[in-house]
């Protein structure tokens, strides 16, 4: 799935680690991901931890989306940081997960999201 992701690959999203319910995936922030705050934009910071929550999703038998997420910002980034987002499943059960993503800058919490998923039938 990673491999066929686009939109993860033309950001520089690094896979970093993958086993059954997690996954780690890192992004470097670059100047065209920064708002007219001179931050990053939450929009690139969330989409670190959505593909996270998919690979960690994803690394079962079955095909799974988002079927919600909500994202807490808790302190800006900025260009040059490197971002890691960990992700770790909570649960699962039928068709549905719920899985936990904390997105840091070396040892800093900089995002926390929460998000579940639903598989999908592979097409």
């Amino acid at each position: 799935m990673f491999d066929a992701d686009l939109a993860s690959s033309a950001l520089g999203i690094e896979l970093l680690e993958l086993d059954d319910g997690l996954a780690r995936a890192a992004m470097t922030v670059t100047e065209r991901m920064v708002n007219g705050h001179g931050i990053t934009h939450g929009g690139f910071v969330f989409l670190l931890a959505d593909t996270t929550f998919a690979l960690a999703c994803n690394s079962h038998d079955a095909a799974a989306v988002a079927a919600r997420a909500d994202i807490r910002y808790l302190r800006p980034t900025h260009q040059g940081d490197r971002l890691t987002a960990s992700a770790v499943e909570r649960a699962r059960f039928g068709r549905n997960g719920i899985y936990d993503v904390t997105v840091r800058v070396g040892d800093e919490v900089v995002a926390e999201v929460r998000g579940e998923s639903r598989t999908i039938g592979r097409p």
